[in-house]
């Protein structure tokens, strides 16, 4: 009996960890990127991500929003994924090997798809 409640107990606690570490960059670089056609920053810290207006207006907190997120090294660089229920949308983020922009694709539940390449800011 004492097993299974440790078992049981172990269990619990690394579903506790996984969930409530849902955004972890790893790798992945931090800071502000902008999208120029929405006057839009993307703000990476090590367990968020943030959209703000450029006039500091927060936009959209995706902490505990976030599903199916993936840091990953591929041959175009860094690459972070993740979808969002709340916004009903799938990012991708793609840092090149060759200099500190990222690029940014955006694909809706409606089939809309978005692509730009922004400037990091700090």
């Amino acid at each position: 009996m004492r097993k299974m409640v440790l078992t049981v107990l172990m269990c619990v606690s690394v579903v506790a960890v996984t969930t409530a570490g849902e955004i972890n960059l790893g790798k992945f670089p931090v800071g502000e990127w902008l999208d120029d056609n929405y006057d839009a920053l993307w703000t990476f810290s090590s367990d968020n991500i943030q959209l703000f207006r450029t006039d500091g207006t927060l936009v959209y907190d995706f902490r505990g929003e976030v599903e199916n997120f993936n840091v990953s090294a591929g041959l175009s660089g860094l690459e972070l994924s993740f979808s969002c229920t709340g916004t009903d949308r799938s990012y991708k983020f793609v840092k090149g090997v060759s200099n500190t922009d990222l690029k940014l694709v955006i694909d809706t539940g409606t089939g809309l798809h978005y692509e730009t390449d922004m400037k990091m800011q700090k």
